[in-house]
């Protein structure tokens, strides 16, 4: 069994900072990628910041600039730094994660809860 967990989502002010944390726990044996997406009122999930096994990392381009994606997929962690934050970052951010089991070669993607992040003055 695989768990995916989010953490340190809240309230800030425009212009402000917050980190989140994402960890993944159970039979994992490999990790190919991490990603953040955000899902904000009315649209679709869009694609944050990614990470792949290599430490390479993109970013959307709503994000490019303000926000940093760290982490470590043989640690099965990763953060993301937000600053300058704007009202329209707004929504809920999971974490994503394509990940092998052990006892299968296959290939599959795990989804956090989301933890919810709100701009506003």
């Amino acid at each position: 069994q695989v768990q995916v967990v989010e953490s340190g989502g809240g309230l800030v002010q425009p212009g402000g900072s917050l980190k989140l944390s994402c960890v993944a726990r159970g039979d994992i044996t490999n990790i190919a990628a991490m990603a953040w997406y955000r899902q904000s009122p009315g649209a679709q999930r869009e694609l944050i910041a990614d990470l792949d096994q290599n430490g390479r990392t993109s970013y959307g381009s709503t994000v490019e600039g303000r926000f940093t994606i760290s982490g470590d997929t043989t640690n099965a962690s990763m953060n993301l730094a937000m600053n300058s934050l704007e009202t329209w970052d707004t929504g809920v951010y999971y974490c994503y994660v394509h990940l092998a089991r052990s006892g299968t070669s296959a290939w599959s993607t795990y989804w956090g809860q989301g933890t919810q992040v709100t701009v506003a003055s």
